[in-house]
């Protein structure tokens, strides 16, 4: 199982760009899709504290929050250090 966890929905242009960012890096992820899942939804929103929207992206145990928090993150270095703080780097191909 990947340590990435991305929850999304069907119709999310923000959802799609977050796996082709994370893709483009060859960082596996591990994809929910909330479009029509009443329980993962509301796991959704108790883990990311109460946020509603998608996507919502865990790193680990670590909430980054959408496609912009990731993006940023990747743009200054920041989720190699997060990936390798979580233990994600070690394991990855």
């Amino acid at each position: 199982m990947a340590d990435i966890l991305l929850y999304s929905t069907r119709m999310c242009g923000f959802c799609v760009r977050a796996k082709m960012l994370l893709e483009e890096e060859d960082i596996p992820f591990r994809e929910i899709d909330v479009t029509f899942e009443p329980e993962q939804r509301a796991a959704l929103v108790e883990r990311s504290g109460g946020q509603r929207t998608v996507p919502q992206i865990f790193v680990g145990d670590v909430h980054v929050g959408g496609f912009r928090e990731l993006r940023n993150l990747q743009r200054s270095g920041q989720l190699e250090t997060l990936l390798k703080e979580q233990g994600v780097l070690d394991r990855l191909p």
